[in-house]
């Protein structure tokens, strides 16, 4: 009796030291590609502002509601280096000290003509350098490449080759911001060195396109966006964001071609439930309203993306209307 007491007491003592290696490994499968643990689901916001006004852009924001912040745009100087940039670093260690990681972007939708030469061979080791040593003298947590369009060209994939090689050694991330027009020019090497990848899901029209007025940022385009990052180009679901605009576009004989979501719901009361404003007389505005940017987040959460991404920060409106708001109020259910 007593040997077959002690042989029970083994099998238990050796199942619990099973289980504990298999939370172990379960607690791995939490943590992001550059080590950190996973708590909740990314998300990510841009902040774009220029470097006179940062501090008082960054002032307003309440971080509490993001898990990464992208300060966009911080782009070297034609020489490829880098002037210093007031409070940068203060703004870094107060956005860090409420547990939120801060990288800077490099690039654009309409980057500095420059930057296109500075990627080249015989000038992209010092541009490298130069973008790492800005990182580490103000402590960012990474860089994002948000290098789009004609931009992405064959220098691209050694230059993101490059810079994740050297941001990694550091252990800094590296992110992007890719859109699926342009995907085909991404190489899968690149996009497996991206510790997230940033689906912008919006632009699909726009002021640059008139005769193609209507929404520019849809729940289809979206679904279509999530199934070619993650399905057609096997992204791991856990690296990708699906970006939501808060912002919206006026066509129309007289009317202005963009809007923050913020001034839409301000100036047009109640149309927070909506995703366009009829204005006499001067156009129709398009933009992601509270029902549909809930539609996305949970359509992310049914294909296990890594979270959303937020263009830009500056756009949500306050209380019950923010967007930012009903991002999270879903992505905690």
């Amino acid at each position: 009796m007593m040997k077959q007491i002690k042989i029970l007491f083994l099998l238990s003592l050796l199942f619990s030291l099973l289980a504990g290696c298999e939370k172990s490994k379960a607690e791995e499968g939490q943590k992001d590609d550059a080590g950190a643990e996973r708590s909740r689901p990314f998300v990510v916001g841009y902040l774009f502002s220029s470097s006179d006004n940062l501090n008082a852009a960054f002032a307003s924001l309440d971080l509490r509601h993001i898990t990464h912040l992208n300060i966009a745009f911080l782009n070297p100087g034609a020489d490829g280096l880098y002037k210093p940039v007031n409070r940068l670093a203060t703004i870094v260690k107060q956005a860090q000290d409420q547990k939120v990681k801060i990288l800077f972007s490099i690039g654009g939708g309409v980057p500095p003509p420059y930057l296109k030469d500075l990627l080249k061979p015989e000038k992209r080791s010092t541009l490298i350098n130069e973008l790492v040593k800005f990182a580490v003298d103000n402590n960012f947590d990474g860089i994002d490449v948000d290098i789009e369009n004609e931009f992405i060209d064959e220098n691209y994939e050694p230059f993101v080759l490059a810079l994740s090689a050297q941001l990694k050694a550091l252990n800094k991330m590296i992110t992007s911001a890719l859109n699926t027009w342009t995907g085909k020019a991404v190489s899968d090497k690149a996009l497996a060195v991206y510790d997230i990848i940033n689906i912008m899901s919006y632009d699909q029209t726009g002021p640059w396109n008139k005769e193609r007025s209507g929404p520019h940022s849809t729940f289809e385009a979206a679904q279509a966006d999530l199934d070619y990052w993650i399905n057609t180009r096997k992204v791991p679901a856990a690296k990708v964001t699906l970006g939501l605009p808060f912002y919206g576009y006026g066509f129309g004989p007289a009317i202005a071609e963009s809007f923050s979501y913020g001034d839409i719901v301000k100036q047009w009361p109640g149309t927070e439930l909506q995703d366009q404003v009829e204005v006499p007389g001067q156009g129709t505005i398009y933009y992601n309203g509270l029902l549909t940017i809930r539609k996305k987040v949970e359509l992310a959460r049914s294909r296990k993306a890594g979270g959303v991404m937020i263009w830009q920060l500056l756009g949500d409106a306050p209380g019950d209307k923010s967007l930012l708001k009903a991002i999270n109020e879903v992505l905690s259910d």
